[in-house]
């Protein structure tokens, strides 16, 4: 019989190791000059940073409603990284734009993912990382966010 005191607790070290990630990313992101990290604030802008989307449009990536979308991008209006216009086609439709500012701060979070992406496969080798990769792909479960991870490249060697 398994005790707690033998369960490997897996939920536990990733909720760990993404708290770590995200400290990281805030620390090296103020280094830079962007002191206001969100957490909402990678997804939104790595999407931004492709184009122009609509508010409902940012919920999913997110996934979180409209309104919750609605005030993610307030946040970024405040912070000057965002601004807001109505569709051209569709009125009801609100559709966000990064500013000059926005451009630059996607830009350095691209850049400090890529670079702790880096950091973390410096420090285990090849197969580990594909460990951990399947390891993590395994563990969603919800279809939204399966469908979200079917999208990310896995590490070299893993298998496809």
């Amino acid at each position: 019989m398994t005790t707690d005191a033998n369960l490997y607790r897996f939920g536990d070290m990733l909720a760990l190791a993404r708290q770590s990630w995200v400290h990281r990313m805030a620390a090296e992101l103020a280094s830079r000059g962007f002191a206001d990290y969100r957490l909402t604030d990678a997804a939104t802008l790595r999407r931004l940073r492709r184009g122009p989307a609509s508010v409902g449009e940012l919920g999913v990536p997110l996934g979180v409603t409209r309104q919750a979308a609605r005030k993610v991008v307030r946040g970024l209006e405040e912070r000057g990284y965002a601004s807001t216009q109505a569709d051209a086609n569709d009125a009801r439709k609100l559709n966000v734009i990064l500013t000059s500012a926005g451009r630059s701060y996607a830009d350095a979070i691209i850049e400090v993912i890529a670079d702790l992406n880096r950091a973390v496969a410096a420090r285990v080798t090849a197969d580990q990382l594909a460990t951990a990769d399947a390891v993590l792909r395994a563990s969603i479960e919800d279809e939204g966010v399966a469908h979200l991870a079917a999208y990310l490249n896995q590490p070299p060697g893993a298998p496809a």
